[in-house]
């Protein structure tokens, strides 16, 4: 996995040509440890389509406040440098890979 800052969110997000997961996390934030390893997992499973690009909240506090994030971990999914869909707490490797599927037939 890749981590972006706000010099280079636009070429590694937008520009992506696969499908884009952004993990917005910070260190200190334990729901954000415990879903790395299922991150790990979605990222082996979707290379050659999908991509998961980290960003650390809490050094890139200035485009974690332009992306309006409100809580960690955030998980935004892109596609062909649009938005597609945002969510906000832990959730399921299930939940993630749907969306990224749903965001890759758009």
């Amino acid at each position: 996995m890749k981590t972006t800052t706000q010099q280079t969110y636009e070429q590694d997000v937008i520009k992506s040509s696969k499908v884009v997961l952004v993990d917005v996390w910070a260190p200190w934030c334990a729901p954000c440890r415990g879903m790395e390893p299922i991150l790990e997992d979605i990222s082996k499973e979707t290379s050659d389509w999908a991509e998961i690009i980290k960003l650390d909240a809490s050094t890139e506090m200035d485009i974690v406040q332009q992306l309006d994030v409100r809580g960690l971990p955030t998980y935004l999914i892109y596609n062909k440098g649009k938005l597609l869909s945002g969510s906000a707490g832990a959730t399921s490797k299930s939940n993630l890979l749907e969306s990224m599927r749903r965001a890759q037939a758009i």
